[in-house]
């Protein structure tokens, strides 16, 4: 439930959060600024994001050299109103209240850049659609 005046929340969550979820999060950052509060984690996080998926949104025009992998809390859940999974499993816990989306998505895990440009174009097409369900419909005036 999202608290009359806050910024909704998103949390993005696959096994390592060295790819798919980190993606997802720079897009809605990139695209949504500040109007949502945008997080990721990883069930069993890595040590650091996958090189090709960096090398793959730098392509994109965004900078993820300096994310780094975290670990999946309950209270990240908890602060979310949107939880998105990504091959995450069963390893993402549920509450009620929360709206819950699973997007299937190939793994960039050890995977190079020409694998990943795909998986990365369809996220950004999936956050896109996302942002926009956060957006007011314009006004269709008289």
């Amino acid at each position: 439930m999202t608290v009359p005046g806050a910024r909704p929340s998103v949390l993005f969550v696959c096994v390592h959060n060295a790819g798919r979820s980190q993606m997802a999060a720079a897009f809605l950052t990139h695209l949504a600024g500040d109007r949502l509060e945008v997080r990721s984690a990883g069930s069993a996080p890595a040590d650091a994001v996958n090189p090709a998926v960096v090398a793959a949104m730098k392509e994109a025009g965004i900078d993820i050299s300096a994310e780094t992998p975290k670990v999946l809390t309950v209270d990240a859940v908890q602060a979310s109103d949107v939880v998105i999974t990504m091959g995450c499993g069963d390893a993402c816990p549920v509450f009620p209240g929360k709206r819950y989306l699973d997007w299937q998505l190939d793994d960039p895990a050890g995977q190079g850049v020409d694998a990943v440009r795909p998986i990365r174009d369809e996220i950004e097409r999936r956050v896109r659609a996302l942002v926009g369900e956060f957006q007011p419909s314009p006004d269709p005036g008289p």
